[in-house]
C-alpha cells in the first residue's frame, strides 16, 4: 500500500469512455473506494478544507453522495442529511424539481431535517452541469438553513457547474478540464 503523503488521488479515478452513453466519459470513483488509503485520503483532505468552517450538518444526494458525505460528517463531528429521489423518505418532505439536459427531475428531504439557521455543507462525489447539488441547496435554504458550502470528489470543469452554483463556496479535490 502506498505512503497516503505520495499517493494522487486521480491514480484511483478510473476514466470509462461512451458511459452511459456514447461521448460520455465517465468519472469512476469505484477504484478510490476500494482502496482504504485513496479513500481515507480523500476524506481527511475534504475534512481538513473545512476544519475551522462552521458546519452543523452535511446534506448529501444519494447515492454517490452518500458514499462521500457519510464519512465526511463523521470526520467533522456532523449530522447527515440525506436528500433522496421521490417517494423514498418515510416523512414528511420537502422536494425541488430541477431541469436536465432532457427533462426534469425531483429529489426530496424530510422537512424537520435542517433547523432554522443551521450552517450546511452540501456534499456530492461529483460536479457537472450543478443542478442536483443546486436543488439540494434551494431544498437547504427553503428549510430555513444556511448552505455553508459545496464540496465534491471532483468537478468537470468545462461542465460549468460551478457557474451555476454562484454565490455558493465551491471545493473539489480532482479537477477536468
Amino acid at each position: 500500500m502506498p505512503e497516503t503523503n505520495d499517493l494522487q488521488l486521480s491514480d484511483y479515478i478510473r476514466s470509462v469512455p461512451d458511459f452511459p452513453k456514447p461521448g460520455i466519459l465517465f468519472r469512476d470513483i469505484a477504484p478510490l473506494l476500494a482502496s482504504p488509503a485513496a479513500f481515507g485520503k480523500a476524506i481527511r483532505q475534504l475534512a481538513e478544507h473545512f476544519r475551522g468552517t462552521p458546519i452543523d450538518l452535511i446534506a448529501t444526494a444519494e447515492a454517490r453522495g452518500f458514499l462521500v458525505g457519510a464519512p465526511l460528517a463523521l470526520e467533522l463531528g456532523v449530522g447527515l442529511v440525506p436528500i433522496r429521489k421521490p417517494g423514498k423518505l418515510p416523512y414528511k418532505t420537502l422536494s425541488h424539481t430541477y431541469d436536465l439536459e432532457y427533462g426534469t427531475d425531483t429529489l426530496e428531504m424530510h422537512a424537520d431535517a435542517v433547523p432554522q439557521g443551521a450552517r450546511v455543507l452540501v456534499v456530492d462525489d461529483l460536479l457537472a452541469t450543478g443542478g442536483t447539488v443546486r436543488a439540494c441547496c434551494r431544498m437547504v435554504e427553503k428549510a430555513g438553513g444556511q448552505v455553508a458550502a459545496c464540496a465534491f470528489l471532483i468537478e468537470l470543469v468545462a461542465l460549468g457547474g460551478a457557474k451555476k452554483l454562484a454565490g455558493y463556496d465551491v471545493f473539489s479535490l480532482i479537477q477536468y478540464d
